[in-house]
């Protein structure tokens, strides 16, 4: 999971440190999965991608970069929205890929902050699905 993370991750943000893709990596194996409900998709017994929730907020989804454009990513976001309804999710609005996605999936911007470990400024998007 985490390789696929990585992958898609330095592909959306070339934005972010080195430093700071080396510190969320590590996140993303030890800290995150002690509070997030994770998903994965498997091809061939191979993880392509996941989503991770913190209760109604998507607190990432990541597929590999050779599966995008695929469906993958709008399968876990279907998946998630059966299983939870409306969602909340932060995307740095630097992040092309990931804002093209929640917004042809039908995500609208409700608030803007900055983020503090990297100073960028990040995006709350909310869908709902009854809307």
């Amino acid at each position: 999971m985490v390789v696929v993370w990585r992958a898609a991750s330095d592909l959306a943000h070339p934005f972010l440190s080195s430093a700071f893709q080396d510190a969320e990596a590590d996140n993303v194996r030890h800290v995150y999965p002690q509070f997030a409900d994770i998903w994965v998709r498997e091809v061939a017994g191979e993880v392509i991608g996941f989503i991770a929730l913190i209760g109604s907020e998507v607190g990432a989804i990541f597929v590999a970069p050779t599966y995008h454009g695929q469906g993958v990513g709008r399968a876990l976001m279907d998946f998630a929205v059966a299983r939870k309804g409306a969602l909340t999710v932060q995307v740095f609005r630097a992040n092309a890929i990931g804002r093209r996605f929640y917004e042809a999936y039908g995500f609208v911007a409700i608030d803007e902050c900055t983020h503090e470990e990297t100073g960028q400024s990040v995006l709350t998007l909310a869908f709902d699905p009854a809307t």
